[in-house]
């Protein structure tokens, strides 16, 4: 399974949400590649991203990939992006 972390310049929120994410993932024992990226790296290869993490003022510019699209308002929370991320494995049948 593949996750891209997506902010606008990649180095600075996508890189935290990526760290968060894998945590998250550890807890819930499901193993993934999680990849931090730029919006425009992210358009070029979302199209093989399973989730697609964000922030909500992103989610627009991404609609269009096939990737379930996750958006989290704060990417320290790691609360937050267990009940968001769970959700979306668990519509992918992944959890």
């Amino acid at each position: 399974m593949k996750i891209i972390a997506v902010c606008g310049m990649g180095i600075g929120t996508s890189v935290l949400l990526k760290m968060n994410t894998e945590k998250v993932l550890t807890l819930l024992g499901v193993t993934a590649e999680v990849q931090a990226a730029d919006i425009t790296t992210a358009k070029r290869e979302a199209h093989v991203a399973d989730i697609i993490m964000t922030t909500p003022e992103l989610v627009f510019q991404l609609e269009n990939m096939p990737g379930k699209i996750v958006a989290i308002d704060h990417v320290f929370d790691l609360v937050e992006i267990r009940e968001k991320l769970s959700g979306a494995l668990g519509e992918l049948g992944k959890l």
